[in-house]
C-alpha cells in the first residue's frame, strides 16, 4: 500500500489544475448567474449604480473584464490538466479532480467575497435590505465548497493509497 508521501506528490498537478478551473469556472457561475440572469448586482454597481448611461456603461466593462479574468484562469486550468494528462506518473482519480474544482470555487466565492463585498464594497451580493446576509451567505457557501472539497480530495487519497496509486503507463 502506498504512503501519503508518495501519493500526494504524484497527485499534485491534478489537484493544482483542478484548482485553477474551479477559480474560473466559479468566477463564471458567480458571472452569469448574479450579473446576468438575475441582474443582482455588476461589478462596480455599489460605487457607480447603474442609474445613468455611462455608470451602466462602466459596470458593463468591468463585468467583461471580470469575465476576461475568469476566462484567463479557465485556459490556465484548462492547461494544466493537459499537463498532467500528458504525465505517465499523475494519479487520476474523479475524487481528485472533482475535490479540486469544488475547492477552487470555494476559494473563488471567499476571496471575491472578501474583497469585492467587504474591502472594497464595489458591490455586493444582493444589495438592499439584508445585503450583509447575502454577503455572509456567499462566504459561507465558498467555505462550504472548500470543505466539501476537501473531504472529496480526501476520498481520492484513500482511493489512491488502495489502489497502489494506479500508474498510467
Amino acid at each position: 500500500m502506498a504512503t501519503d508521501s508518495q501519493i500526494f506528490p504524484k497527485r499534485l498537478p491534478l489537484i493544482w489544475a483542478g484548482i485553477v478551473l474551479g477559480l474560473g469556472l466559479g468566477g463564471f457561475v458567480d458571472g452569469i448567474l448574479l450579473h446576468q440572469i438575475l441582474q443582482w448586482h455588476h461589478m462596480l454597481s455599489s460605487v457607480r449604480p447603474l442609474t445613468t448611461n455611462p455608470n451602466f456603461d462602466l459596470n458593463m466593462v468591468w463585468d467583461g473584464l471580470f469575465h476576461a479574468l475568469d476566462w484567463v484562469l479557465t485556459v490556465i486550468g484548462v492547461g494544466l490538466l493537459w499537463r498532467a494528462g500528458g504525465r505517465a506518473d499523475v494519479v487520476w482519480s474523479s475524487s481528485t479532480f472533482g475535490g479540486s474544482l469544488l475547492i477552487g470555487a470555494g476559494l473563488f466565492n471567499l476571496v471575491e467575497g472578501v474583497i469585492d463585498h467587504q474591502i472594497l464594497g464595489i458591490h455586493h451580493v444582493k444589495p438592499g435590505t439584508n445585503q450583509l446576509a447575502w454577503d455572509l451567505g456567499f462566504l459561507a457557501l465558498g467555505a462550504l465548497l472548500v470543505v466539501g472539497g476537501w473531504i472529496v480530495l480526501e476520498k481520492g487519497k484513500l482511493e489512491s493509497s488502495e489502489r497502489g496509486y494506479c500508474q498510467r503507463t
